[in-house]
């Protein structure tokens, strides 16, 4: 088994500036300058821990080359992406949502972070490696055709997808994503493509603000919003329930990971409590899933997660699983699987079966 791997300094570089901490600062409203919460520490430190776990040994490095204006026009439209690439050019702008900032020649690096998921998803597809992890900055899974949000520009996961179907013998294609918002873009992007089936597990109703629900349920569609608080228990019931089920109805030829880090235990822009076991988990039953399904064919593109000191242990279980390699302890897994309701909760077991049952599984 081979795991890809793929990280550029340039991802680090994305400048998000000041902000308080989300929103642009303004003293005259009480909005004290400070650092942007997508800062590059989180990529950067997981990258770090990689390297000085010494698992960087055990990857296969894929190279890093941006994606090319037509790939991305494929999937957004080329007025906003314009409007993109002259905020770059200029002094910078914003994707549009006014939380989103984007620095002067940033636009470069947002095609590169496309072209990493490109380069990942590919060199899964044709075998070149088992699984691979593209380990990219800015995320994108908010990110809608004509408008970014909630810091994601391009949709990095859309644009790898829909290259690869055109390039290679492959277009039954699932996305599970675990990042604790809501996937609204691919889930946007695909809902009316019967070869892709996307699957969202978040905390309902965080990012976007009425993004996510069970109404939203359909064919190619599930949806499993996540009561606040809910741990490892949850999570690895959520699989076992919801998602490996409808994975195995689908049946894909490959499986999309938008592997956002921000339902940890110690994330500031979410509140469920996954530790980096519980990453591992779901990482270790995905495996096993597409083992069944698609020769073991896992990409995964990364998105959120903003707690600098925890996000890269969990990284490290989930590169770690994939690669079949250990290395270093989490040394705070004691404290956060300590947590209370780290254990399947009665409420959190009742929202599973109800977005399970939504979607007559």
């Amino acid at each position: 088994m081979t795991t890809g791997y793929l990280y550029h300094e340039a991802f680090a570089w994305h400048d998000t500036g000041t902000a308080a901490p989300l929103l642009p600062s303004d003293p005259g409203a009480g909005l004290q300058p400070f650092g942007h919460l997508d800062s590059p520490d989180t990529k950067r430190r997981i990258h770090e821990l990689i390297v000085v776990s010494g698992l960087v040994d055990h990857l296969h490095r894929l190279p890093s080359e941006p994606a090319d204006l037509a790939q991305v026009e494929r999937v957004h439209e080329p007025a906003y992406l314009e409007r993109l690439r002259s905020a770059s050019a200029g002094t910078g702008g914003d994707a549009g949502d006014g939380i989103s900032p984007l620095g002067k020649g940033g636009f470069d690096i947002l095609l590169r972070a496309a072209g990493a998921a490109i380069t990942t998803v590919d060199a899964v597809v044709t075998g070149r490696v088992t699984n691979g992890y593209a380990l990219v900055r800015p995320s994108g899974h908010h990110a809608l055709p004509g408008a970014g949000m909630g810091m994601a520009y391009l949709n990095n996961i859309a644009i790898a997808i829909t290259e690869v179907r055109r390039t290679r013998a492959v277009s039954r294609i699932a996305v599970v994503d675990w990042d604790a918002h809501h996937g609204n873009g691919a889930q946007h992007m695909f809902a009316a493509d019967p070869d892709v089936l996307t699957i969202s597990l978040h905390q309902d109703n965080v990012f976007p603000p009425g993004s996510g629900s069970l109404a939203e349920n359909a064919e190619g569609i599930l949806n499993v919003p996540l009561p606040a608080g809910t741990g490892d228990g949850g999570y690895a019931y959520a699989m076992e329930r919801a998602v490996m089920p409808a994975l195995q109805r689908f049946g894909p030829e490959l499986i999309v990971v938008a592997s956002g880090l921000d339902a940890n235990a110690m994330d500031p822009l979410a509140r469920q409590m996954l530790s980096s076991a519980g990453f591992r988990q779901l990482t270790s039953t995905l495996m096993q899933v597409a083992e069944q399904l698609c020769e073991g064919r896992i990409a995964m593109v990364h998105e959120g997660g903003y707690a600098a000191g925890y996000v890269p242990f969990c990284g490290l279980a989930i590169l770690e699983q994939l690669s079949g390699r250990t290395t270093l302890a989490d040394p705070y897994l004691q404290l956060v699987g300590g947590f209370g309701g780290q254990a399947l909760q009665p409420h959190q077991r009742a929202a599973v079966d109800a977005a399970a049952q939504s979607v007559g599984l």
